[in-house]
C-alpha cells in the first residue's frame, strides 16, 4: 500500500477544475492506497473527501516563491510520501522523491499579459524556462493534457515518449436548475473565462462590432471576474464606443448554466490553449461553438466547432455570421458537440493517471 500526495494548491482557481475532478474520481478508482491532498489554508474545506483513504492537509506555500523552494521542500520530506503528483510545474526543484508533473500548456513562456509589470513578468518567464526544463527532465513521468502540449514540451526540451503521457480532461454539464440572468439583449454571443491578452478578447469585441451592422441587437456577454485583464478590455471597448458588450463579473453556477443554455453561440478566440475546456462545456449545453483554429483547439473540438483565424478580425466575424445565419449548420454543430464530449471522461482521466502512478511506483 503506497502513500501518494497530490499537490492541489491550485484547486480553487481556473486551472483547478483539473485537480478537483482528478481527486474526486480517483476515489472511485483506488480504494487501497492512501492519498494526501495538499491545499492552501484558504481552501482547507473547499474539497471534502468521501473515502477513508483520502485526507486533506494544508500546504500554504506560494507558487514560484522561495518558501516553495525551501519550506515546501521540507514539508514534503517530512510528509515522506512514496509519490508526489504536482498538478502544475511549480514545485521544489530540490525534492528528490518519486514525482509526476502535469503540464497544461507553455503559456507562461510564450505570452505576455499587458496588465502585469513588464520587468517582473519577463523575469518570471526566465525563471519559468529554467523551472520547466528542470521539471520535465527530472520528474519520473510527465502528463500532458493534449497532444499539442506534449509536442510543444518535447520541442522545448527533449523528453522520451515513454516518459510522457497524454491524458485528456473532460467536461461536466451542471445538473442544477438554471437561474434567469437578466440581460439587456435577447440574442448574444457568450465567452466564459479569464481575459488575459492571449485570450484575444479585444479582437472578439472588434468582430462583434462588425456583426452589429447585420445583427444590431446582438450582444456579447463576457463572463468572469473583473480583474485587471477584464478591466483593461472594458476600457478598450469603452474608449472606442463599442455597444452591446456586457462584462458580468463573477456569476453563480446556476446563472452561468442559464447563460450557456440561452446563448446563440459560444465564441472562443484564444491564441493559445492547452486543452480548451470551456468550449467542451458549451457543447454539453447544445450551444454551437465558434472557435479559434490555434494550438490544441482543432485537436480537442474536432468536427464539433466552426473555426476561424484568431488573428483576422474579419474572419472571426464571418465565421460567427455563418453560424448565426445558417440553422442547418447550428443544428449540425450542436449534434456534433454532444458526440464530441462523449470522447472525454473525468473517470477515464483518473484511471489513466492512476496507471501512471502505478508505473512510477513499479506496481
Amino acid at each position: 500500500m503506497a502513500h501518494i500526495a497530490i499537490d492541489a494548491r491550485i484547486i480553487n482557481s481556473s486551472t483547478g477544475r483539473y485537480v478537483e475532478r482528478l481527486v474526486t474520481y480517483l476515489q472511485d478508482v483506488d480504494t487501497k492506497n492512501n492519498y494526501t491532498i495538499l491545499v492552501r489554508q484558504k481552501d482547507e474545506t473547499y474539497w471534502k473527501p468521501r473515502n477513508a483513504n483520502f485526507s486533506v492537509k494544508v500546504a500554504d506555500f506560494d507558487n514560484y516563491s522561495f518558501n516553495e523552494q525551501i519550506g515546501f521542500h521540507r514539508f514534503l520530506k517530512k510528509l515522506n510520501a512514496d509519490l508526489v503528483h504536482f498538478c502544475m510545474p511549480q514545485q521544489p526543484l530540490g525534492y528528490k522523491g518519486k514525482k509526476v508533473t502535469t503540464f497544461h500548456d507553455l503559456t507562461l513562456l510564450k505570452t505576455y499579459n499587458s496588465d502585469k509589470n513588464w520587468f517582473v513578468f519577463h523575469a518570471k518567464q526566465k525563471v519559468g524556462r529554467y523551472v520547466f526544463r528542470r521539471v520535465a527532465n527530472e520528474n519520473n513521468h510527465i502528463i500532458a493534457i493534449s497532444q499539442f502540449t506534449k509536442q510543444e514540451l518535447q520541442a522545448f526540451t527533449p523528453i522520451n515518449d515513454e516518459k510522457i503521457s497524454v491524458i485528456y480532461e473532460a467536461s461536466d454539464v451542471s445538473a442544477i436548475t438554471p437561474k434567469h440572468y437578466k440581460l439587456p439583449f435577447k440574442k448574444y454571443l457568450l465567452y466564459v473565462g479569464q481575459q488575459s491578452d492571449y485570450k484575444n478578447i479585444k479582437r472578439l469585441g472588434d468582430a462583434h462590432q462588425l456583426l452589429l451592422a447585420k445583427y444590431p441587437d446582438l450582444g456579447l456577454v463576457l463572463v468572469g471576474k473583473k480583474n485587471a485583464s477584464a478591466l483593461a478590455n472594458e476600457t478598450y471597448f469603452n474608449e472606442r464606443g463599442y455597444k452591446n458588450i456586457l462584462f458580468t463579473d463573477f456569476v453563480e453556477d446556476n446563472q452561468l448554466s442559464w447563460l450557456y443554455t440561452h446563448a446563440s453561440a459560444y465564441t472562443f478566440p484564444s491564441l493559445m490553449e492547452g486543452f480548451g475546456l470551456p468550449g467542451l462545456e458549451a457543447m454539453g449545453y447544445g450551444v454551437p461553438v465558434v472557435s479559434s483554429n490555434a494550438t490544441c483547439l482543432p485537436e480537442v473540438y474536432g468536427p464539433a466547432a466552426h473555426y476561424f483565424n484568431p488573428l483576422d478580425t474579419s474572419d472571426i466575424a464571418e465565421a460567427i455570421d455563418q453560424v448565426l445565419s445558417d440553422d442547418k449548420l447550428r443544428i449540425r454543430l450542436a449534434k456534433a458537440g454532444f458526440k464530441q464530449i462523449k470522447k472525454y471522461s473525468w473517470k477515464k482521466q483518473a484511471q489513466e493517471t492512476y496507471k501512471v502512478y502505478m508505473k512510477v511506483l513499479g506496481s
